[in-house]
């Protein structure tokens, strides 16, 4: 039999020895979390209007002790906690709803309103699970100030604003998140996840989430009547061209090993059968990891719906118009290796290896990336925790397809073990970063 090193021994035995301990106060602590949660839940609210639900915890953490700023970045929170020289951490978790209106048939479903940013109301719902982080956030704060004796360094905990329009993070950084508080080395969050099983962790070293761009396409024809179409230039035969053209961005000119998505979402010109319009619109959302990958669409996408309108006799002064959302734009959330690989190393011990996988990237988005690109010296990870409730799991034998997905309205994640498992992983994961030298 080969024995252990004891150096390796020794050091899985002190790190079950807390891993006991956080999940014996995490488990006291649902209750009130879960609480927390259902009311959460009940009360979303939309980005940058998510008032109640940071103030609401912003003096729950000042009942900690921490230094807490409101209205960072518009609605966010920066709770700050100092307890001896170490590593600043930075433990994020983002707040805002979407506009949808929930029909999972909860006790404690949310029937919210909120304003849309043209001023229609629309029904809110917290479709991505930003509920479940937020109580992780706070449980999260609790149990690392109850074990205070066992760190040394600095706690920045943030509350974030619209996630869901990739805004929030960019907010609190232009409001001086990195010179008005302690500067990060390390960066920490977590995202509930519909693609794995309740109570199990995702980690994914490297890039994790893609970027994200919203492209804009105005095509300019001549109008006229549907009976006479040789008379006129007809946008919608011009922008199918575009629509199927693009495709052939990700099918021919991208490197297969290299994931892109380009998707048009939104197809709309005309008015009535008989009429050719003389205008079509395109919105598209262009998903890729490194920058060369996002260029090459990006720049693609200029190319095809030129040349394919010079391919229809659009004269030059009618060339369609592309316009990248800028404003909009979220970077790829890369996952330094050195964190991942710890965190893995780290949760294997205290959740065993069957409820912590090393997760393939994905092609939606997150802002969190922000917060590493403002300074890449600065170790981040951001890890799934799967929400799916097991008898639902099991039902459709792991086929996600077959399970609501987020942003759905029928999302209604197993919230307890959610919060239980990201809770200790949170705190566990934290509790590494700071621990005493």
């Amino acid at each position: 039999m080969k024995l252990m090193p004891a150096a390796t021994a020794f050091a899985l035995l002190a790190s079950a020895a807390p891993a006991a301990t956080v999940r014996d106060a995490v488990t006291g602590d649902m209750p009130q979390l879960m609480t927390l949660y259902r009311d959460l839940h009940a009360n979303p609210e939309l980005s940058f209007q998510e008032v109640r639900s940071s103030a609401k915890l912003a003096a729950e953490a000042r009942k900690l002790g921490f230094e807490v700023t409101e209205k960072v970045g518009r609605t966010g929170v920066v709770a700050v906690m100092k307890n001896g020289p170490g590593p600043v951490l930075l433990v994020r978790a983002d707040m805002d709803g979407l506009p949808v209106k929930e029909q999972t048939g909860l006790p404690f479903a949310s029937a919210a309103m909120g304003k849309l940013p043209d001023g229609t109301a629309s029904p809110v719902m917290h479709a991505c699970g930003h509920d479940t982080h937020m109580t992780t956030w706070l449980g999260t704060a609790r149990r690392l100030v109850a074990m205070k004796d066992q760190w040394s360094g600095t706690l920045v905990m943030i509350l974030q604003p619209a996630e869901e329009i990739g805004a929030g993070a960019d907010a609190m950084l232009k409001d001086n998140l990195y010179s008005r508080f302690p500067k990060p080395t390390h960066a920490l969050a977590f995202h509930d996840a519909a693609t794995l099983p309740a109570g199990v962790i995702g980690i994914t070293p490297g890039y994790a989430l893609a970027n994200v761009d919203s492209v804009d396409i105005t095509i300019h024809g001549v109008g006229g009547h549907g009976a006479y179409p040789h008379t006129t230039k007809d946008p919608i035969v011009l922008g199918a061209r575009i629509v199927e053209s693009l495709q052939t961005l990700v099918s021919r000119e991208n490197d297969p090993q290299q994931p892109a998505v380009v998707t048009v979402g939104s197809f709309h010109a005309g008015s009535k059968h008989n009429i050719i319009s003389d205008q079509a619109k395109l919105q598209l959302t262009v998903r890729s990891y490194t920058p060369e990958t996002r260029r090459l669409l990006l720049d693609g996408i200029k190319r095809i719906a030129r040349g394919e309108a010079i391919a229809a006799g659009i004269p030059e002064s009618k060339m369609p118009e592309v316009g990248i959302r800028e404003g909009e734009f979220t970077p790829a959330t890369f996952n330094t290796e050195k964190m991942s690989n710890r965190a893995l190393e780290l949760f294997k011990a205290a959740f065993g290896a069957d409820r912590v996988r090393k997760t393939p990237a994905v092609m939606g988005g997150e802002d969190f990336s922000r917060f590493w690109l403002a300074d890449k010296s600065i170790e981040s990870l951001i890890f799934w925790v799967g929400g799916t409730p097991q008898d639902k799991w099991q039902a459709a034998g792991g086929d996600t397809q077959k399970l609501p997905s987020l942003h759905s309205p029928f999302w209604a994640p197993n919230a307890e073990a959610v919060i239980s498992t990201a809770t200790e992983a949170m705190t566990l994961a934290a509790l590494d970063v700071l621990k005493k030298s």
